[in-house]
């Protein structure tokens, strides 16, 4: 079976976004430690799986953020709604999180960085997520787009490690316990 695995940043009360979608609080802490193990991260998994949320907010970042393909989970996008400029790096697909992953698993996908705050939550749910690593930016944002969700119970993490650096980003990575 194929690996979930979550590398975001979240404000210090959990949000992963503003209401609107803005990330500005999050990007202004870009680059400033490094990368913060997102290329150890890379290196881990063969693909990335995100929602449409997630797609909206970085389609037209250049350069394009992500140097493994894309697919990205959506009821209402097609290929056709991808730019130009990403073809042949991002796949539209209209999936359950289960789907998703026997798709990457019939690509011959091991590990998936699964991106975007209700596909998280979603994959979470399945079971379908085994590790996290979650970079807390110190900022107060307020209200916004929660990291997690309802749940339908309790998912038991073991705290792997939690690093801090000079921005004030302190980073913790649990594994999922199955």
């Amino acid at each position: 079976m194929v690996s979930g695995h979550v590398f975001i940043g979240t404000s210090l009360d959990g949000f992963i976004a503003r209401s609107d979608g803005d990330i500005e609080w999050l990007t202004s802490f870009s680059g400033l430690d490094g990368d913060l193990g997102y290329d150890a991260h890379m290196a881990r998994v063969d693909g990335i799986i995100m929602g449409r949320g997630s797609f909206d907010a970085v389609k037209s970042t250049e350069p394009w953020l992500y140097p493994k393909p894309v697919l990205v989970l959506s009821h209402t996008l097609t290929d056709g709604d991808v730019p130009q400029a990403l073809q042949g790096k991002v796949e539209i697909v209209d999936a359950t999180p289960r789907d998703a992953m026997l798709i990457a698993a019939e690509r011959g996908w091991r590990g998936v960085y699964v991106d975007g705050g209700a596909v998280i939550q979603s994959f979470l749910r399945a079971g379908l997520i085994n590790d996290m690593i979650i970079s807390r930016v110190p900022v107060l944002i307020g209200d916004g787009l929660p990291l997690f969700g309802a749940l339908p119970g309790d998912i038991a993490l073991e705290h792997v490690e939690t690093n801090s650096f000079p921005s004030g980003i302190v980073q913790s990575f649990y594994r999922v316990v199955q």
